[in-house]
C-alpha cells in the first residue's frame, strides 16, 4: 500500500490550493489529511470516511477546506480555499480503519503519503 502526495506550493493569504493523494493497493475506510506546522504537533485537518460518505474536518478548516475522494481512481483530494498564514504547514495523506469517534487520531492510521509543504505569505 502506497500513498503519494502532491500538490503544495507557495501561495499568497486568501488564495487556493489543491492537495492530491494518489493511493495504491488495499482500500481503507478513512482517508484522512494531517499537517504539522514548524514547533508544533501534528494535527489532524480532514477526513473522508466510507467511501467518502461521511466527512469530517478540523473547526478551524471547516467551510475553507473540502475534502473528497475518486473512488473509482482511488485518489483522495484536499481543495484549500481562503487560506492563511497560520495554513502554513507539512501536509500529510493517510489512510487507516478507525471508528467513527477516532478518525482524528493519527495513531489509528497506519499507512502515510510523504509531505508536501503548504505555505501561505500574508
Amino acid at each position: 500500500v502506497q500513498l503519494q502526495a502532491s500538490g503544495g506550493g507557495l501561495v499568497q493569504a486568501g488564495g487556493s490550493l489543491r492537495l492530491t493523494c494518489a493511493a495504491s493497493g488495499r482500500t481503507f475506510r478513512s482517508y484522512g489529511w494531517f499537517r504539522q506546522a514548524p514547533g508544533k504537533e501534528r494535527e489532524f485537518v480532514a477526513a473522508a470516511v466510507d467511501r467518502g460518505s461521511r466527512k469530517y474536518y478540523k473547526d478551524s478548516v471547516r467551510g475553507r477546506f473540502t475534502i473528497s475522494r475518486d473512488n473509482a481512481k482511488n485518489i483522495l483530494y484536499l481543495e484549500m480555499t481562503s487560506l492563511k498564514p497560520e495554513d502554513t504547514a507539512v501536509y500529510y495523506c493517510a489512510a487507516g480503519d478507525p471508528i467513527i469517534s477516532a478518525v482524528s487520531a493519527s495513531e489509528i492510521y497506519k499507512v502515510w503519503g510523504q509531505e508536501t509543504l503548504v505555505t501561505v505569505s500574508s
